[in-house]
C-alpha cells in the first residue's frame, strides 16, 4: 500500500502525544514532534527514498533511530513503537487526542481525573459543567471543548488541504494509467482550495475505460461503499472518502462545474439559467431536451451570460455579480511572488543554515527572503536577544555581499507581549529591514483586550507586518477572539501590513479577512513561515488562500520588486502613513 509523508508524520505526532501522556523524557517527546514537522513539510516522497536506501539522517533532526522508523513504516505501514504504545494506553486516549484543542496534558487530566473515555462522554461532562472543575481549564476552556466535542461527535473528519493533496495526487496518477482514460480531475472543495476537505470528488473522461475497476482496486482502499458502471465511492485507509464519476466528453464541463461547487454558487447559477429558460445539471445545459452547452466550463458560464469564474471564487459571495459587471479580479498566481517575508533558520527553531535557505530561495526564483527568527521570549525556540540578533544581521550582510540579484532581508518575528509591548527594545529593531510581530501566548484574552494588545503593538515605530493574525491552528486551536475590522483599519492608518501565513496548519489570514484587507487597501504578505528549505514551497498554499480572498498581485506585498518593497517597509513611509 502507498505510504505518504502525511501518514509517517501522523505516526510521529501520535507517538509524541502518547509518550507525553506517559511522562516520557521531554527531549524524547520533542524529537518526535520535530520529526513530525520535518516529515510533514518534506517536499519529496520519503517512503520512496527509504525503500531506495537513501540516507534519511541527512534530513534535519532525523537521527538513525528516527530514520529506521521511517524505513519501517515505508516497508510495513506500521511503527512497532506506536503499536506498543497503543497496547499500553487505553483506546480512549487516542480518541480524545483527535479532538481539536485537546493536547496530551489535557487528555491525561480528563481521562484520569474525570474518567472520560470518549468524545460523547466529554461532551456530556462539558455540558454538565464538570470540565471547568479541573485545574487549568476554567469556564471559557470548557465552552471551547464542548464545541469541539460536539463537532467531533456529529461531523465526519476533515483533512487539511496539504494532506488531502498527497492522497489526491497519488490517486490521480494511479487512475491516469487506466485503459481508455483521457482526463482525470479532482473537483469539489479541493479544487476550490478550501483549507480543509471532507472528501474528494474525481472526474474521469474516456472511452471504454477500466477506471472504475482500477479505482476500487487501489491499494489504499479500505472500504468500497458503492460501485457501478460510471460511478463508485470508497474510503481510503486514512479515512478519506473518495467519489469517482466517469463522464462523457460532451458533459465534462458541466460535470466539472457541478461537482466543483460550492452548493450556494451552483444554486445561484441554476437560478440564472432558469431565468433564461434553461436547465443546468451535471450532464449539460439544456433548452428543453436539447443540450446547448456543457462540454467546457466556459460554455456553461457563457450560456447564462457570464465569463468563466475561477473555482476559488465560487462561494456565492458576490462573484456572480462581479462577473456580470466585468469586475472579476485577475487573481494572484505563484509566479507573481518576488520573495518571501517570513522564514527561520537553525539559529532558533529552524533546521537549515542561512546559506542553505538563501540557496533554496534562489532556486525557487525568489529575489529576496526575509530571515525572521523568534525573539527571546520564545525560549522553547531559542529565541534571539538583541546581541544574537545583531550578530545574525552581520552574518546576513556578509552573505549578501556575495549575492547577485538576490538579497536576504534582516528581520525578526518578535513576540507581542500581553500589554502590547514588543519582546525586544526599539533600539534592537531599528536596524532591521522589517519587524514581524506575532502573538504566541495568552490566546484566551477577552476580545477587547486581545484587540487592544495588537493595536498597541502596531503603534511601535518599527512594526511592519502582523504575522498569522488570528493565531489559529487548523484542527488544533481555534482563532483567538479579536476585532479584525479594527486591526485592518489600524494597519491602513499605521502603514503596516497583514500576513497570510502559508503553513498548512495555519493558512491565516482567512479568505474573508483577506478580502477585508483588500477592500481597505491594506497589502497582504503571503509568507511561508519556513522552518526548512522544503517549507519554502508552502507559498503555493498561501496563494490558493489569497485567491479565495479575491487578491490580485497588486494586493500582495511581496509581489513587488525589492526596491518597491523596501520603500514601503521604510520607517519614514510608515511614519508618513501615521500622519
Amino acid at each position: 500500500m502507498p505510504v505518504h509523508n502525511a501518514d509517517i508524520a501522523r505516526a510521529f505526532g501520535e507517538i509524541a502525544d502518547l509518550l507525553q501522556i506517559q511522562g516520557a523524557n521531554p527531549f524524547r517527546v520533542r524529537a518526535y514532534r520535530n520529526a513530525e514537522r520535518v516529515v510533514e513539510s518534506y517536499g519529496g516522497d520519503l517512503a520512496e527514498l527509504a525503500r531506495a536506501g537513501a540516507d534519511l539522517t541527512e534530513l534535519p533532526g532525523i537521527g538513525e533511530d528516527l530514520a529506521a522508523k521511517i524505513r519501517e513504516y515505508a516497508e510495513t505501514g506500521h511503527m512497532a513503537l506506536l503499536d506498543r504504545l497503543h497496547q499500553e494506553l487505553p483506546a480512549a486516549i487516542a480518541e480524545l487526542l483527535q479532538i481539536p484543542g485537546l493536547g496530551p496534558k489535557r487528555v491525561k487530566a480528563l481521562y484520569h481525573d474525570l474518567e472520560i473515555r470518549n468524545a460523547a462522554e466529554l461532551l456530556q461532562a462539558a455540558r454538565a459543567g464538570r470540565v471547568r472543575t479541573l485545574q487549568g481549564f476554567g469556564e471559557k476552556t470548557e465552552r471551547r471543548i464542548e464545541e469541539a466535542a460536539a463537532v467531533h461527535v456529529g461531523v465526519a473528519r476533515r483533512f487539511n488541504l496539504a494532506v488531502a493533496a498527497q492522497y489526491a495526487h497519488a490517486l490521480v496518477t494511479h487512475l491516469k494509467t487506466a485503459r481508455g482514460v483521457r482526463r482525470v480531475e479532482v473537483a469539489g472543495s479541493f479544487r476550490r482550495w478550501r483549507e480543509t476537505v471532507g472528501d474528494l470528488d474525481i472526474l474521469v473522461t474516456g472511452k471504454g475505460t477500466d477506471a472504475i475497476a482500477r479505482f476500487v482496486g487501489y491499494d489504499e482502499v479500505a472500504q468500497v461503499i458503492s460501485r457501478g458502471p460510471t460511478r463508485a465511492a470508497v474510503v481510503l485507509a486514512s479515512g478519506l472518502q473518495v467519489d469517482l464519476r466517469v463522464v462523457p466528453e460532451e458533459s465534462y464541463g458541466a460535470a466539472l462545474h457541478y461537482f466543483t461547487g460550492s452548493k450556494a454558487h451552483n444554486i445561484a447559477i441554476r437560478r440564472l439559467a432558469q431565468s433564461r429558460g434553461l436547465k443546468i445539471n451535471e450532464y449539460g445545459v439544456f433548452k428543453g431536451r436539447r443540450r446547448v452547452a456543457g462540454k467546457t466550463e466556459e460554455s456553461v458560464c457563457a450560456a447564462v451570460g457570464l465569463p468563466w469564474i475561477p473555482p476559488e471564487l465560487r462561494e456565492d459571495r458576490g462573484e456572480i455579480e462581479a462577473a456580470r459587471a466585468g469586475r472579476l479580479p485577475e487573481l494572484v498566481e505563484i509566479g507573481d511572488l518576488r520573495g518571501d517575508l517570513h522564514a527561520h533558520t537553525r539559529a532558533t527553531d529552524g533546521h537549515d543554515t542561512l546559506a542553505a535557505m538563501a540557496e533554496a530561495a534562489q532556486t525557487l526564483g525568489r529575489q529576496y527572503l526575509a530571515i525572521t527568527e523568534h525573539s527571546r521570549r520564545l525560549t522553547m525556540a531559542r529565541g534571539l536577544d538583541a546581541r544574537r540578533l545583531a550578530r545574525q544581521g552581520a552574518e546576513i550582510d556578509r552573505l549578501n555581499a556575495g549575492f547577485k540579484g538576490f538579497r536576504l532581508l534582516r528581520g525578526i518575528e518578535v513576540d507581542i507581549l500581553e500589554d502590547g509591548s514588543l519582546d525586544l527594545p526599539d533600539a534592537a529593531l531599528a536596524h532591521l529591514d522589517l519587524v514581524v510581530g506575532a502573538v504566541h501566548s495568552r490566546f484566551d484574552l477577552p476580545r477587547a483586550r486581545q484587540t487592544e494588545r495588537i493595536l498597541r503593538a502596531m503603534d511601535r515605530p518599527h512594526f511592519s507586518i502582523l504575522a498569522h493574525p488570528s493565531g489559529r491552528l487548523l484542527d488544533k486551536r481555534e482563532a483567538f477572539d479579536v476585532d479584525m475590522e479594527k486591526i485592518v483599519r489600524k494597519a491602513r492608518a499605521r502603514g503596516c501590513f497583514l500576513e497570510l501565513n502559508s503553513q498548512p496548519k495555519r493558512l491565516d489570514l482567512t479568505d474573508t479577512h483577506c478580502r477585508m484587507a483588500r477592500d481597505a487597501g491594506v497589502p497582504v504578505a503571503i509568507s511561508s513561515d519556513a522552518h526548512s528549505t522544503t517549507d519554502l514551497g508552502n507559498l503555493i498554499l498561501g496563494v490558493g488562500q489569497a485567491r479565495r480572498g479575491w487578491l490580485a498581485a497588486a494586493d500582495v506585498l511581496n509581489s513587488r520588486p525589492l526596491p518597491a518593497l523596501l520603500a514601503l517597509l521604510a520607517p519614514t513611509m510608515r511614519a508618513k502613513a501615521r500622519r
